[in-house]
């Protein structure tokens, strides 16, 4: 199987990191659907752990095309970045949609799932070191 998952380690806080993913994903035009607090999930039934948010986010255009192509893709669906802190440091990580074509090998999905790589890519990248950006900056 392919290297499924993208991780950066941010140079910024958590919670800085967090917002800059969530823009990032807005400048990218998608839109985030949700952010869980897997920290304060776990800590509500007693559970402790560093700070952990999974952003969920979506391409309306993507995923109109992909749920066309096989209702099934849902269940990869939406789009998922993880934000955690672990020894000392913000780790991002992002499942690559290049796996997506192992799982649906005949619904020719490689061109859009290379878009939507690049577009992951590019969100890390820019959420992880832009602290001169607007709302990012100290």
């Amino acid at each position: 199987m392919l290297n499924f998952v993208y991780t950066a380690t941010s140079d910024k806080p958590f919670a800085l990191t967090v917002e800059a993913i969530s823009r990032a994903i807005g400048e990218a035009g998608m839109r985030v659907l949700h952010i869980h607090d897997v920290q304060q999930t776990l800590a509500e039934k007693g559970f402790a752990r560093p700070p952990f948010k999974i952003i969920e986010f979506c391409s309306a255009k993507y995923a109109s095309t992909f749920l066309e192509k096989d209702p099934l893709i849902g269940l990869c669906m939406p789009c998922k970045i993880n934000v955690y802190e672990q020894s000392g440091q913000v780790i991002i990580a992002a499942m690559r949609p290049t796996v997506l074509p192992e799982f649906f090998p005949n619904l020719g999905l490689d061109e859009q799932v290379a878009e939507i790589d690049r577009l992951i890519h590019n969100i890390v990248n820019q959420a992880k070191s832009d602290l001169n950006k607007k709302g990012g900056g100290i």
